[in-house]
């Protein structure tokens, strides 16, 4: 069975075709991190009027590189929520419309619950149940994931996401948008034990995160050490990831064994980030825990993972009606 699965929650306007849930016949992204770049983040409305004007061709070059026809796609998947309504939208009706022309099969997929599965396009899986910690520019969540179609919440942010105090940092580091990679390499040359910034747990037997104190404490340090800080930037890039990184990795590890778990996952933009895998892997192994994370391709937004989960609920024909709508934030 392949699927058309199409992508447009935000700034990355992408499709894929996906056989069997698994196999990935093609997969195409077209990012806007150039036009968003100059304004320090993401600018909704350019982002939806880029979306226009890249879908069409997005999916004529999956469908061209899956080296299939459009008579040989089963069903299209498209992301309905969370996201920017203007650009989930633009896909989401794109999907419709063409599931509509073809006669297929039409399935909304939550984006979150499509990034928690992306741990199955590139190896075998974890077995279920597995805990999924999801942390993006948006988004950061730890799930009991059950089934392909089954994720219970087990705790969310309050306030910042991980990926979102990357970017702000970065910024007031001067370091540009988006900030993940950036702050990651110059973490690699720096000593994280240079400056104490405070490791944000919360209420330690709570599976909420919360980020903006450890925001203001970077900003604080900048401004306290205005005429000097940018001679430490590797070790400020080094100390901030380090608090990240380890609050992230601690409940993930408490979660899978408060809920007898085996295997983990980490999914969404943040997963490529080389501190966060290299911890949350020696953690891992230190519990005994298998821990599963998707290749670098894909950790960002992609249609990929919106396909592959499109075919599991369709399987278990959930599929929408031509008058379903997106959301902006999860129902």
């Amino acid at each position: 069975m392949k699927i058309l699965g199409i992508e447009s929650s935000c700034d990355e306007t992408a499709a894929a075709i996906v056989e069997n849930g698994r196999i990935i016949l093609s997969s195409v992204v077209a990012s806007q991190i150039e036009i968003h770049a100059k304004y320090g983040g993401v600018v909704p409305e350019l982002a939806s009027r880029k979306h226009i004007e890249s879908i069409v061709a997005v999916v004529d070059e999956s469908i061209k590189n899956a080296g299939i026809t459009f008579e040989e796609i089963d069903a299209v998947a498209a992301t309905q929520g969370p996201g920017l309504v203007g650009a989930l939208l633009t896909g989401f009706s794109f999907a419709k419309a063409f599931a509509w022309a073809r006669k297929l099969p039409f399935i909304g997929v939550d984006h979150l619950e499509g990034h928690m599965l992306s741990v199955f396009l590139n190896e075998k899986g974890p077995e279920f149940p597995y805990v999924a910690l999801l942390a993006s520019g948006g988004h950061t969540s730890l799930y009991l994931v059950k089934s392909y179609t089954d994720f219970e919440p087990l705790g969310h942010t309050r306030d910042d996401a991980a990926g979102e105090a990357y970017d702000k940092v970065s910024k007031m580091l001067g370091l540009g948008y988006p900030g993940g990679a950036v702050i990651d390499n110059l973490a690699a040359s720096g000593d994280h034990r240079k400056i104490k910034f405070p490791k944000p747990f919360l209420d330690k037997e709570s599976f909420d995160f919360s980020f903006s104190g450890l925001k203001s404490a970077a900003a604080r340090y900048i401004q306290e050490n205005k005429e000097t800080y940018k001679c430490q930037l590797e070790d400020i890039a080094a100390s901030f990831q380090e608090s990240v990184t380890e609050v992230l990795t601690y409940k993930l590890i408490r979660a899978a064994v408060e809920n007898g778990c085996s295997h983990i996952a980490i999914t969404g933009g943040v997963a490529a980030n080389r501190g966060l895998r290299q911890k949350a892997t020696r953690e891992a192994e230190k519990n005994g825990l298998t821990i599963h994370i998707p290749d670098i391709s894909l950790c960002g937004d992609n249609a990929a993972m919106i396909a592959s989960s499109g075919y599991y609920r369709l399987l278990k024909n959930i599929t929408c009606p031509l008058d379903t709508d997106v959301y902006s934030r999860k129902p």
